[in-house]
């Protein structure tokens, strides 16, 4: 979402997927996909920052090691966003065998 603001000085979110153009005509005029139109103080320029910005933040984020996105540090010890599941009948202790390490299936 970006933030713009409408002629008569209230401000709104707009979702940046939904912009087809953006005319300047001398008021900058912002058109969306399905033909609402929004006449913002913004410039041309302005607007356009806006939406590169915002799909810059998009990718920045979508770039995080997976670890950024762990829930926060409880008590000082992350906890793992997957676990080992026990083996049914196995009490949680025995590791199957790993046919690559001599084990026989």
């Amino acid at each position: 979402m970006i933030s713009l603001t409408r002629l008569s000085g209230t401000t709104f979110l707009l979702n940046a997927d939904l912009v087809e153009r953006v005319d300047c005509t001398p008021d900058t005029v912002v058109t969306l996909v399905d033909g609402t139109k929004y006449l913002v103080s913004e410039s041309l320029d302005e607007v356009l920052a806006a939406v590169v910005d915002y799909r810059a933040a998009i990718v920045a984020r979508a770039a995080l090691p997976d670890a950024a996105m762990l829930p926060p540090v409880r008590g000082g010890v992350r906890s793992p966003r997957l676990s080992a599941v026990p083996l049914p009948g196995s009490g949680g202790t025995d590791r199957p065998r790993d046919r690559h390490q001599g084990g026989q299936s």
